[in-house]
């Protein structure tokens, strides 16, 4: 539908006149295979004065009515459901005063019988257009305009026919509108720099840069003779300093000292060797005395060599990078030849915060989360934050509000104050001095302030529960009383008893929840509801916003940008009948809805849990992606760290082994693997199913209109692989070129000019969000790629790890970034039960990867040889628990039976023991040198790897093969976040003891082979002729075997040292009924009777 809007047409008289042009483009309508459009905008200059030319685009009246509403309402849609807009007059109780919070702003229209909003500016502030200040909405002032003669119904005089520069007011607000429609813009800039993408590596780009003949119009690179505030002391328009400059990269590979990688790398050869040769020596020299014995620990050996190498080999080729994130700034956000004014060229960043119950993972840990991710330092009109919900609860979306009212406070602060970590708990928390190296002299009264004011902040979330709860009752026994009073009316007495009025969740300002209800109905429960979408907060404006000393009542934010990112709420649709696909298919969702309203190059993923710990890890980040190279890096990973762990860090969750061993080896091979959580993607690498390369040159194709044979580039399939939404379609190919490189190198052959990405962002309008609504519904993916090719992969309880290896397999690399001060945080489950769980899902995960088609056996040659061997172990390390099982039970059956693995403890046995132990210690030595983690901590994961090897892993196995057996689905109950409100005892979960069955295998290992030892002991005292080696031999063996176990075993104890009473009732029933099997097989008086005839030697 057509919408007038006053356009200001930037060359001509020097005072252009307000005219009402028709718009008839229609983005959602537009054909999914065009890709060429009728007509195109040209900025031409009034004279070719080699002046630069503004590149600022302000916005039309009916454009910031548009964003108003869209921002201002919650849009609900889906399955055979209309799409509905439902304007919110507020979304929590308390009072909002930021301009971008959402909530209709501004005043109400003066016109009588009309209740429509007046449209405000970035502040707040009404605009209004005649001098009487008469407030009027914009429909109102367009029936003005058109029947009522222009004039004013404040004052009745005419409307001034006023510059757009007048337009607003007394605020001076500039109102304009481009000539071009949203996708329309996006697609022409590519159009523009098409050539360009396809100039060979020797193409001069700095030599087009200055290029006058060709600098009219939008991407002009003219260096200004003056300052860019106007000041005389500019470079003075010579471009040789530009020319001249050298080139520098934005990160650097560190290689590993010589001194310490080779010989790593040899004692990996020698340990090769020797396992070689000890495994030789086993096989031709069998027990006799007890063949089975030796039969099983040989097949335990061989397996645990070959599980040896398949961890080691990806190790030979460990690296460090470092990053330079000042080069970053001046690259990409300083006056250079193509962009004068020094505004960011960065991309924008989609942050995706994932949440699926508010009652395990508490609302004040998201809340705090989305806060570290608003006050990130990255150019604000480049971030966007959205949070998704899987339980589609209200408590969540309250809290959200509540966290976006906060921000107006918090994010100004953190910017005024360079306030590190920028999560509030986490700050307030701090044991260290808050007022170090702190120089302005208002910071104490400023931190002061804020501290209060998070404390009010927290009794307001959690005080949601009850708040909503209250509410809720309220509304509904309103309701029940109104029909209970109809019923009375009607005169039907047995009506108004049997009346039932569904017990809804309602809203704060007293409309029905769309989402989940607390007693959950049909269309209101977790699996079944509509898409949910609000801005809650609405995309800031293009340029910085200062504040006031007035503003937020005691700070002083006069020099402070108080600009806050876009933060969106979704919930997508869940339906009976469809798969949602758990995480992946969240993920998926808020991939296309992203993509629809803010079309961020790269999305970064964060648990509700893990914050941004380090404000500058974003741009550290992006310094990968924007180097040499970067095209072809599908995502950097970024390691685990956690806090609030154990100082003995108990059941290895700090797992350093794998974040700083594995993950730096495997920096140097084809990347590291893939985590959701902390990970930073390129959009195109999951949204284009090929190479680097290839996919490079297909998106090309695709924006240019050149169709080949080949499937990627044929459109008539578009549909098949994305769904019907041409916006989606449209915007992969808009991400593709913001997340290329600056053209800056000659080596940079698929890179965008520099400049490309200054352009203003663009507002939202209803249509926007209603597609957004549209994309995330639950019927969306029929009869799509997404989930098997596009997106993440589905089929697997890790989908992060099988997303990755899918990258990797289309021949992507990936980066590890360690940062100095660590880029995020997050919590770990401390409590054994809740660990063992975490382990057992991964395990699962594992062996599902190993019986899909994503086995790394069936790879292609995309991928580096050590990289599947990596991949490999991934999918099979669950399988270990097997032999690892049986071979902590062999101590107890030797000792039992008076037998050992080998003949006799000669000389040779204990040789080539020896030097498998020394091989081993040698390389851990090394590994720790290199990587700089601590003994203790790679002690801790050797623990840690047994007591899950015969717990978690053995369940993951036997799950994974029902599963591929009898098809049995797997579910897994979401792990508790501990929400830090218990300030007695920090590690109050460590002590909580909680009967799960994955216990029964260890403590049927350890009591077993205690028992052992004792009868073992006994036995050989009381004998005649005592058989101390053998003793010696499997007593050694078994204590190898508690000491790994010892954490699990202080687990068990609990806080005062008190075994529950379970525990003994299994340990007991399982080492009798394994001591009374074995004395039946094997009766030591040479009887095959049990009863009485067991007597010690």
């Amino acid at each position: 539908m057509g919408s007038e809007s006053p356009v200001n047409f930037s060359g001509g008289s020097p005072r252009a006149r307000v005219h009402h042009v028709t718009q008839t483009s229609n983005d959602l309508d537009s054909d999914i295979g065009g890709v060429e459009f009728a007509t195109y905008t040209v900025h031409i200059p009034s004279t070719p004065d080699n002046q630069p030319m503004g590149m600022s685009m302000e916005w039309s009246t009916s454009q910031r009515v548009e964003d108003q509403y869209a921002s201002s309402s919650l849009f609900t849609g889906g399955y055979n459901c209309i799409t509905r807009a439902h304007l919110k007059e507020k979304v929590i109780e308390s009072v909002t005063s930021h301009p971008q919070m959402t909530g209709a702003k501004g005043s109400n229209c003066s016109v009588p019988g009309c209740d429509a909003k007046v449209v405000t500016d970035e502040r707040g502030v009404d605009i209004v257009p005649c001098e009487c200040d008469y407030k009027i909405c914009l429909d109102c002032y367009r029936d003005a305009i058109r029947t009522g003669d222009q004039i004013c119904p404040g004052c009745k005089e005419p409307y001034k026919e006023l510059d757009v520069s007048e337009y607003a007011g007394n605020n001076g607000q500039h109102l304009q509108v481009p000539f071009t429609s949203k996708m329309e813009r996006r697609l022409s800039l590519m159009k523009s720099t098409a050539v360009m993408g396809r100039q060979s590596s020797e193409f001069d780009h700095t030599k087009w840069l200055f290029e006058t003949k060709g600098s009219y119009g939008y991407g002009n690179a003219i260096w200004p003779k003056v300052a860019v505030d106007g000041s005389q002391e500019g470079i003075g328009g010579d471009p040789k300093i530009f020319h001249d400059k050298q080139w520098r990269p934005l990160t650097r590979k560190l290689n590993i000292s010589a001194a310490i990688l080779s010989p790593y790398r040899i004692l990996i050869l020698v340990r090769m060797v020797v396992l070689g040769l000890f495994l030789q020596w086993r096989i031709r020299n069998p027990n006799e005395d007890a063949v089975w014995l030796w039969a099983m620990s040989v097949v335990c050996e061989i397996w645990f060599a070959f599980s040896w190498l398949l961890d080691q080999l990806p190790k030979l080729c460990p690296i460090n990078r470092i990053t330079n994130p000042d080069v970053l700034k001046e690259k990409f956000e300083s006056p250079n030849p193509s962009n004068p004014t020094g505004k960011s060229d960065l991309p924008g960043i989609d942050i995706f915060v994932s949440t699926a119950d508010p009652e395990k993972e508490p609302p004040l840990v998201t809340a705090n989360t989305v806060l570290s991710i608003l006050a990130a330092d990255y150019p604000v009109e480049k971030l966007s934050c959205y949070v998704s919900d899987d339980g589609g609860a209200l408590l969540t979306f309250e809290a959200m509000a509540e966290a976006a009212s906060f921000a107006n406070l918090w994010v100004p602060f953190c910017r005024k104050h360079a306030i590190e970590p920028r999560n509030p708990e986490s700050y307030f928390n701090l044991k260290r001095d808050p007022y170090k190296n702190k120089v302005r002299p208002d910071f104490v009264k400023d931190r002061r302030r804020l501290k209060r004011e998070y404390d009010e902040f927290k009794v307001r979330i959690n005080g949601l529960p009850d708040s909503i709860r209250r509410r809720s009752d309220a509304y509904n026994a309103r309701d029940e009383m109104k029909a209970m009073k109809l019923g009375r009316e009607i005169g039907n007495d047995e009506a108004v008893e049997k009346i039932k009025i569904p017990k809804a969740t309602w809203m704060a300002d007293g409309t029905h929840w769309p989402g989940t209800w607390t007693v959950s109905v049909p269309e209101h429960s977790r699996g079944d509801h509509a898409s949910i979408m609000q801005v809650m907060l609405k995309p800031p404006s293009d340029e910085p916003l200062r504040g006031t000393s007035m503003d937020s009542s005691s700070l002083d934010l006069s020099e402070v940008d108080i600009r806050l990112p876009m933060l969106v709420y979704v919930s997508r649709e869940k339906r009976p009948g469809y798969d949602h696909n758990k995480k992946a298919g969240a993920m998926n969702a808020l991939v296309r809805a992203s993509a629809v309203m803010s079309n961020g190059p790269f999305i970064l993923n964060l648990d509700c849990d893990h914050y941004v710990y380090n404000s500058q890890a974003l741009r550290e980040g992006m310094c990968f992606m924007m180097d040499r190279g970067g095209d072809r890096i599908c995502y950097v990973q970024f390691p685990q760290r956690f806090e609030g762990i154990d100082p003995s860090d108990r059941y290895a969750n700090h797992n350093t082994v794998f974040f700083d061993v594995n993950m730096r080896a495997l920096d140097g091979l084809q990347g590291p693997v893939g985590f959701s959580a902390r990970r930073r993607t390129r959009k195109s690498s999951s949204s284009v199913a090929s190479a680097p390369e290839v996919a490079s040159q297909d998106c090309q194709s695709i924006e240019v209109g050149e169709f080949g044979d080949d499937e990627e580039m044929n459109l008539a399939l578009v549909p098949k692989k994305f769904g019907n939404s041409s916006f989606l379609v449209d915007s992969i190919r808009v991400a593709e070129f913001q997340g290329r490189p600056i053209a800056d190198h000659p080596s940079m052959k698929h890179g965008r000019p520099p400049g490309a990405l200054t352009l203003p962002r663009e507002l939202l309008d209803a249509s926007t969000v209603a597609e957004a609504i549209s994309v995330i519904s639950c019927w969306y993916e029929d009869k799509t790629e997404w989930g098997q090719r596009i997106g993440w992969i589905y089929g697997s309880v890790t989908e992060d790890v099988v997303t990755g290896y899918r990258m990797h397999n289309r021949g992507w690399r990936s980066v590890y970034c360690v940062t100095k001060r660590d880029a995020f945080r997050g919590t770990a489950p401390i409590n054994l039960t809740d660990r063992l769980h975490q382990v057992l899902r991964w395990a699962t995960g594992s062996v599902e990867i190993f019986f899909s088609r994503n086995n790394a056996l069936l790879a292609s040659s995309r991928m580096k040889i050590l990289q599947r061997i990596f991949y490999l172990n991934v999918g099979m390390y669950p399988f270990t628990s097997f032999f690892l099982i049986v071979y902590c039970f062999l101590p107890a059956l030797s000792l039992f039976s008076g037998q050992f693995i080998v003949q006799s403890l000669n000389i040779t046995f204990l040789a080539y023991l020896l030097g498998i132990t020394i091989t081993l210690i040698l390389l851990a030595v090394l590994e720790i040198k290199w990587s700089g983690i601590a003994l203790e901590e790679w002690w801790r994961n050797e623990q840690f790897w047994l007591i899950g090897g015969t717990s978690a892993h053995l369940a993951a196995v036997l799950q994974g093969l029902l599963k591929v057996i009898a098809g049995i689905e797997i579910s897994f109950t979401l792990t508790s976040k501990s929400g830090g409100d218990d300030a007695d005892d920090e590690f109050v979960d460590l002590y909580i003891f909680k009967w799960t069955s994955l216990m029964i295998p260890p403590i049927t290992i350890m009591m077993t082979n205690l028992i052992a030892i004792a009868v073992a002991t006994c036995r050989t005292i009381y004998s005649v002729i005592p058989q101390w080696s053998r003793l010696l031999g499997g007593v050694f063996f078994s204590f190898w075997v508690l000491a790994h176990l010892y954490p699990f075993a202080k687990g068990l104890m609990g806080r005062r040292g008190k075994t529950p009473t379970i525990v003994f009732v299994w340990s007991g029933l399982m080492a009798i009924t394994i001591s009374l099997l074995w004395v039946a097989i094997s009766p030591p008086s040479g009887t095959n009777q049990i009863g009485g005839s067991f007597q010690f030697p």
